[in-house]
């Protein structure tokens, strides 16, 4: 599929018919539907834009799939965000000094096969990400040198050099616990189809690319689980995703069209939440030697003339802010005056084209998933629009997400692909990471001295004002070179029946026990 397009117009009119209606266009202008169905179930269904992609909590940084993984496993800490760091699955913990932390674990504790959860389990979990450079969450966890057993439920971590962000590595995506005697026994292919966990949902049945279904876990450690059933279904296509909330299909449906809100809002039974989240959408773009995009000029080209106020307003609805960095306000290092700014001039980036010897135009590849952010199609589709006017012509690679997460894992895609990063983790670190040379290899191939200094600098210091300071210097120097166009941070726009009692995160996380049946 290729884009050039030869007027400002033509893409202005694209903007305005996909601002005025949803997927399949079939919801403009009508009325209000039958009231949807308040059913008493104890079955929660949650429609997400795409399916989960692994059990493996250490090899994916996929926030859905981790949105799901948080009902099945527990975490050593949890981020409690303004109360701070508050036990799971360590009672206490000490932080004895610059390299050396010890935790108290919660005794009791069972995994969803009757295995005694111990401090064997913590150090056979956290070693293995941090020792497996081949796991995409390696990056996250290889600042952790050993985990000494101290007891049954006493641990000691002991890392490489000063970590200032442990504990809120300890309460995200790769620290969920796992079942050491399971995995060994059993091996990690019987793991992978029967996942075992110690949290409040357990696995019955994962059916790739169309649902998962949990049920409760009667034996959980913490308060009695509130449903029977958890079930999340993957339903790419926006248009069907809404049909079953009016419907009564789905309690709750992420990823709403601006365009349809108005319609679940007029209808009685289900309502819409718009709420922020971390998550910030980009181009991810090759600096490498042998690509048109190695070229800084050609970067910055593709970033003025994409109208991100545009594609937000026309677009989202509004629900976004366009911004020049992936450190949004809330987190740790965020670099304010980069956010909520974007830079626009087609004219400039004209010339900087026929400055790279481009003035004839280029041709670039950019790959999208279809279905797993609110109007990635649509987006790219514009976005491919608007780089035609500029004589950049768009060969777009559409893809399910499953195949889409196949190609980010293996590193294949070629000039540009689009991408949206949550935070669990809220601080700068985990927003950067995939900036600094070994991450970069292969993706971007980002190489810039001076930031990298940075980023590594920063890693270990344990002053936070100097901590902050340097992610901040570090974010600048990435806006300049972009390897990274950073878009906008997305607003979340939430579908959901008037049934159950639901206010969706900042971090994106599915917290079934969090959603209260009215």
């Amino acid at each position: 599929m290729k884009f050039r397009w030869k007027t400002a117009a033509a893409f202005l009119s694209l903007a305005l018919l996909m601002a005025g209606c949803s997927d399949n266009g079939d919801t403009e202008g009508q009325e209000s539907s039958e009231p949807v169905e308040q059913s008493d179930s104890k079955t929660l269904v949650v429609a997400n834009g795409s399916d989960m992609a692994t059990f493996d909590i250490h090899d994916h940084n996929n926030t859905s799939t981790e949105a799901v993984h948080v009902n099945m496993f527990n975490y050593l800490v949890k981020n409690g965000g303004e109360e701070g760091f508050l036990p799971d699955l360590a009672e206490s913990w000490e932080n004895k000094d610059e390299t050396t932390w010890t935790f108290k674990l919660r005794e009791g504790v069972k995994f969803h096969n009757g295995d005694d959860f111990t401090a064997e389990d913590v150090k056979f979990t956290l070693e293995r990400v941090a020792k497996d450079d081949s796991l995409l969450e390696y990056g996250n966890y290889n600042q952790i040198k050993e985990v000494n057993v101290l007891g049954d439920y006493e641990v000691e971590i002991v890392t490489n050099g000063p970590e200032p962000a442990l504990l809120n590595r300890l309460s995200r995506l790769g620290s969920g616990m796992l079942p050491k005697n399971y995995i060994e026994s059993e091996g990690w292919d019987v793991f992978l189809e029967e996942p075992v966990g110690t949290g409040p949902y357990k696995f019955q049945e994962w059916k790739k690319d169309d649902r998962l279904t949990l049920v409760a876990n009667e034996e959980y450690f913490g308060e009695a689980p509130k449903w029977d059933e958890l079930v999340f279904r993957a339903i790419p296509e926006d248009s069907t995703r809404v049909s079953e909330l009016m419907t009564g299909g789905v309690d709750v449906a992420v990823n709403v069209p601006p365009t349809d809100v108005e319609r679940i809002e007029g209808t009685e039974g289900v309502h819409v939440e718009q709420t922020p989240t971390q998550r910030v959408m980009m181009l991810v773009l090759r600096t490498a030697e042998g690509n048109p995009t190695s070229d800084p000029k050609v970067r910055e080209a593709i970033d003025l003339t994409i109208d991100k106020e545009a594609i937000v307003e026309s677009l989202m609805g509004g629900a976004g802010t366009v911004t020049r960095t992936r450190v949004t306000p809330g987190n740790t290092g965020a670099n304010e005056s980069l956010y909520g700014t974007s830079l626009y001039d087609p004219e400039r980036a004209k010339e900087l084209l026929a400055e790279a010897g481009y003035a004839d135009g280029l041709e670039l590849t950019l790959s999208s998933p279809n279905g797993r952010y609110l109007k990635d199609k649509e987006s790219v589709e514009l976005m491919s629009a608007m780089l035609g006017e500029v004589g950049i012509t768009i060969d777009l690679e559409l893809l399910e997400w499953s195949a889409f997460n196949e190609k980010y894992q293996n590193r294949t895609f070629g000039d540009m692909f689009l991408i949206g990063y949550g935070n669990s983790m809220f601080d700068a670190s985990l927003a950067l990471e995939r900036l600094t040379f070994e991450q970069a290899a292969g993706e971007t191939d980002y190489n810039n001295p001076e930031t990298e200094q940075l980023l590594e600098t920063a890693e270990t210091n344990m002053n936070a004002e100097e901590r902050s300071a340097q992610y901040q210097e570090a974010q600048e120097l990435v806006a300049e070179d972009r390897p990274h166009i950073y878009l906008y941070q997305l607003e979340a726009i939430t579908g959901i029946n008037d049934r159950i009692d639901y206010e969706p995160r900042l971090d994106e996380m599915f917290y079934a026990d969090s959603v209260n049946l009215k």
